[in-house]
């Protein structure tokens, strides 16, 4: 029988608890359609909105300090390891290996209390920040069912009174009902208006020490840290001192297209060659007078001048020379005549045998990248110049088109002529003292590489 008895309670709280959402459910809908009228607190729901915004500020904060520990510990691996990295290549026989252990050592150490203090003085307080949240957010929701409930109970019990045939029995079960709704919810209510303000302003005080503690566990790490990195780098320095002789040395990228100016200089002397074999052509053998090469012409007409023969002022008989000289004096300058008109009229007409040659010009790059141009050219900067570089280093040329540098020399980049002629990691360049002394860009300039300088301009 208890079973039952227990079972039958059951049922009816499942057939109360049915009834109240069923109930509820309706009310809002008829809040809803406008037909039943809705307590509401407008002070409450300011309080509610800023319990949301606070649970959503709290939430993103544990978020970002959750990854913010996940990097630490990233970062502490990342130090363990370059540390035991440098355990490794430190030979035995080098000074300083027993304080690089204890170096390392202590950075492992370093880096653990970091974390575990982040964790308990952040990360913890963060959750117990937190962990208050559900429980009011489900009182303001049961709050909100409460409310819902009183609404019901008021209208029931209204409508009972207005009704015409006025029942006093269920007049007086509804009173009652009224009542203990409105008791219960007024309960819930006051202890929230309560708490969510002092929770509100609680956050100016959680968020003040969270960050304090941050700050100054930062502080302390890095300024320990600062302590271990001195030392690393007093056992490094007194290693160096000790084999200073086998320095790394800073190294210039190979090159390959090496002298570049005696390659253009006989690139121009092979291009000329033809052009003077081209104005002195050798006599024919039979004594045949020279004739001027064809010329054709495109809708243009020689000159009469230029189409005489230059046969006709040769002399006709040994015993005339100085006629013969005279004659062949002035054949000498018609022919010249004839060759400068023929040469202008094939220049003009477009129809010489040699293709037409267009010259096209690039900008400038250094790596990739268009430097300088017309507006930053200056009166008293070589043509074409892009930027100032300093000497970090000294450099010895290698090669007869290259600039011997000393460290704190400063010099002019210009861009190459060619920019196929360009090396990856070289610049071309002219120092400024040569330039001033000289002006002469020919005679001063040359390649360097890039890497032994630093940009200053």
């Amino acid at each position: 029988m208890a079973e039952l008895g227990s079972k039958g309670v059951t049922a009816g709280k499942i057939a109360s608890n049915v009834q109240k959402k069923l109930t509820r459910a309706q009310e809002k809908v008829l809040q809803k359609l406008g037909k039943a009228d809705e307590t509401k607190d407008e002070q409450f729901e300011q309080c509610v909105q800023n319990f949301n915004k606070q649970l959503s500020e709290g939430t993103r904060l544990q978020k970002d300090l959750r990854t913010y520990l996940a990097s630490v510990k990233a970062m502490h691996e990342a130090s363990k390891k370059l540390t035991e990295c440098l355990q490794e290549v430190y030979e035995p026989d080098w000074p300083g290996r027993d304080d690089t252990n204890k170096i390392a050592e202590n950075n492992d150490l370093l880096w653990t209390d970091f974390h575990q203090k982040l964790v308990d003085q952040a990360l913890l307080t963060m959750d117990t920040y937190l962990g208050q949240f559900p429980d009011i957010k489900s009182r303001i929701a049961k709050r909100g069912r409460k409310l819902v409930d009183y609404d019901s109970a008021r209208h029931h019990f209204e409508a009972l009174q207005t009704a015409k045939k006025k029942d006093e029995t269920k007049i007086a079960k509804a009173e009652e009902e009224l009542v203990k709704a409105q008791k219960v919810f007024e309960e819930m209510n006051v202890d929230l208006q309560e708490e969510l303000p002092s929770l509100w302003n609680s956050r100016v005080g959680f968020y003040v020490n969270t960050f304090q503690s941050i700050a100054g566990l930062e502080e302390n790490f890095h300024k320990e840290m600062s302590k271990l990195n001195q030392n690393l780098h007093d056992v490094l320095l007194g290693l160096d001192k000790q084999y200073s002789g086998n320095a790394f040395p800073v190294k210039a990228q190979p090159r390959k297209k090496t002298k570049l100016f005696a390659r253009l200089r006989k690139k121009m002397s092979s291009d000329s060659t033809p052009a003077k074999a081209n104005k002195s052509p050798s006599p024919p053998p039979d004594g045949s007078p020279i004739t001027s090469p064809e010329t054709k012409t495109v809708n243009h007409e020689l000159e009469p001048s230029t189409l005489e023969a230059p046969g006709a002022s040769i002399p006709k008989s040994p015993s005339q020379p100085a006629e013969a000289a005279h004659a062949g004096a002035e054949a000498a300058g018609s022919e010249a005549a004839a060759g400068d008109e023929a040469s202008k009229t094939e220049a003009d007409s477009g129809s010489s045998s040699l293709p037409a040659v267009v010259v096209e010009t690039f900008p400038a790059t250094v790596n990739g990248t268009v430097e300088g141009g017309a507006s930053s050219e200056r009166a008293d900067m070589p043509p074409g110049f892009l930027f100032k570089v300093q000497a970090m280093h000294d450099y010895t040329a290698t090669d007869s088109d290259e600039l011997q540098l000393k460290a704190g020399d400063v010099v002019l980049v210009i861009p190459f002529e060619n920019p196929e002629e360009q090396d990856e990691g070289w610049l071309m360049g002219v120092k400024e003292s040569d330039w001033i002394q000289r002006k002469e860009l020919d005679q001063c300039r040359g390649v360097f590489p890039e890497n032994f300088t630093e940009r200053v301009q």
